[in-house]
């Protein structure tokens, strides 16, 4: 769980309403946008906990991906084996044991002002898992995917808590699909990791 405003390090970032027309179209062409010309590990770390309703997209979202049966991305975090606070240091080190420079998407929470609840923002950098709730976290992910589930302010325990759970889960669908889009967009190379198909374009 991040603040809104402590999403990413970078510049580079996007914005939409889970709800909006093509929301997943749109996602998944501006996340493809960022990734690397050369092939590398894709992984995939879904942080929350299931404890708190706000706090549950990532788990919510990497259950709902690992039920599509992803073929190149490694996915971390799901409702059973939630990545949260207490456990994130011990991922990030599997993952850099398991993986050799992998590229990593982060799925995270986050709160921000009223008018943003409800956004789903992607960007270029990592998230900071813990800011809301003024824990100090490492920082995680080549590229992001947060979503505002609720207002900042006091008392953000409480607010996470009473958070609708209608709309984490409408937003978790919207995530894992994006993801699922991603994943059926690479193609696996015998001598390199998955290689993302890019569409062909015809010379005039």
């Amino acid at each position: 769980m991040n603040h809104n405003k402590s999403i990413s390090m970078n510049m580079s970032n996007y914005r939409i309403l889970y709800n909006e027309e093509n929301v997943v179209n749109k996602l998944t062409e501006q996340i493809i946008s960022w990734f690397p010309r050369m092939p590398r590990e894709y992984v995939v770390v879904c942080i929350g906990t299931d404890r708190s309703t706000g706090d549950s997209l990532g788990p919510l979202t990497g259950s709902l991906f690992s039920a599509k049966k992803p073929k190149h991305m490694k996915l971390y975090g799901t409702l059973h084996q939630p990545v949260h606070a207490t456990n994130l240091t011990d991922y990030m080190k599997e993952i850099a044991h398991n993986h050799k420079n992998p590229f990593i998407i982060a799925i995270d929470a986050c709160l921000g002002k009223n008018s943003s609840v409800g956004n789903l923002i992607t960007g270029v950098g990592p998230v900071l898992p813990g800011a809301a709730l003024k824990k100090s976290l490492p920082e995680i992910g080549d590229v992001h995917i947060t979503g505002v589930v609720n207002m900042s302010g006091f008392m953000e325990h409480s607010i996470l808590q009473n958070t609708r759970l209608s709309v984490v889960m409408d937003m978790a669908e919207i995530i894992s699909a994006v993801l699922d889009s991603i994943d059926q967009r690479l193609s696996t190379s015998i001598n390199y990791p998955a290689v993302l198909r890019r569409p062909y374009k015809q010379m005039g």
